[in-house]
């Protein structure tokens, strides 16, 4: 290996190190202590369990409004294909009928005034 390589390694492995240090190897940043760290999990898990709670119960919510106009426009289409099928069997004639095919037409008056006649 060539010296360019080391120098490659020697910043990778700064990239990926846990403590940030500036160009004299001196960790700089903010520094947490044990006792603040302690304190901001004890705040962020109630918060979440908030948050999970409020979200199931907006979740809820909005499923029981989705589920009953579900509901409602199942009914609404029910009934109008309900009325539209009265509708169209009220229109139609239902019952036995015979099709005459050779009907032969009558005059009535033709033949009651050749009656007469005779």
């Amino acid at each position: 290996m060539n010296h360019d390589d080391d120098n490659k390694r020697i910043v990778i492995t700064k990239v990926y190190g846990y403590k940030q240090t500036d160009a004299e190897g001196n960790e700089y940043g903010p520094k947490i202590r044990p006792i603040n760290k302690w304190a901001l999990y004890l705040t962020i898990i109630p918060v979440a369990i908030v948050m999970i709670v409020l979200g199931a119960f907006f979740f809820a919510a909005f499923l029981a409004i989705f589920a009953i106009a579900v509901v409602v426009i199942g009914i609404r289409i029910w009934w109008l294909r309900r009325k539209y099928k009265g509708q169209t069997q009220s229109t139609t004639e239902e019952g036995e009928y015979t099709i005459i095919e050779d009907a032969e037409y009558v005059d009535t008056e033709k033949d009651a005034s050749s009656k007469r006649g005779r």
